[in-house]
């Protein structure tokens, strides 16, 4: 796998292997992929209980991959994002899609072996803020941090970071192994701090989101 070394810039927060790139599509590019979104059938749904989603590629299973040519559209920014990253090994080939009406969200989790070691999440529509947590099994005791030589539990603070719409998060390696993510169920998410506050409006010290 190439060096990460050209992301540098796009670094945030005190994790190293977590990227935040703003407007990595443009616009028009944004409304293309919504227009795609929804006019896909309607057997392309899968209805959660806090979210729908959209599976392309194919289905995930314990044993891998039952594979599935994703669709021209999809091809297109799913080249994109290994071009200019550099960081998958092979060609992208599954897409989830996830839909978060106001008051949804998603439990703290983790995306599963399948998806080892880089995950990318472009995000389209309306901004949401997703929170980073120390993954349990690290969390449990400070033996266990100290076993797999991790340090101590400040070595890994909980964080935010904010995801407008057009931007590109990337995480990996540390980010990917050993933190939890997730997004809060409700409709405005207000935080005193993410680690990248510049991108998102300030109201009195204090960061508000408004999911549409």
């Amino acid at each position: 796998m190439e060096s990460s070394d050209h992301l540098n810039k796009f670094k945030v927060g005190s994790v190293p292997t977590l990227y935040y790139i703003p407007d990595f599509i443009s616009d028009s590019d944004q409304k293309l992929l919504l227009n795609q979104i929804y006019t896909a059938p309607v057997s392309k749904w899968k209805s959660l209980k806090n979210r729908r989603l959209q599976n392309w590629g194919g289905i995930v299973h314990e044993k891998g991959l039952l594979a599935q040519n994703l669709p021209p559209w999809l091809t297109k920014i799913t080249e994109k994002i290994k071009e200019e990253l550099c960081l998958f090994p092979s060609a992208i080939n599954h897409v989830l899609i996830n839909e978060y009406l106001p008051n949804q969200g998603i439990m703290p989790h983790q995306d599963g072996p399948a998806y080892f070691p880089v995950v990318a999440i472009l995000s389209l529509g309306s901004p949401v803020v997703m929170d980073f947590t120390l993954h349990s099994t690290l969390a449990d005791t400070k033996s266990n941090i100290q076993e797999t030589n991790h340090g101590n539990l400040q070595n890994y603070p909980p964080f935010s970071i904010a995801l407008m719409p057009c931007s590109l998060l990337v995480f990996k390696d540390t980010a990917y192994s050993d933190y939890l993510h997730g997004i809060k169920d409700c409709e405005i998410q207000q935080y005193d701090e993410v680690v990248n506050g510049s991108e998102v409006e300030m109201h009195d010290g204090d960061l508000k989101v408004e999911k549409g």
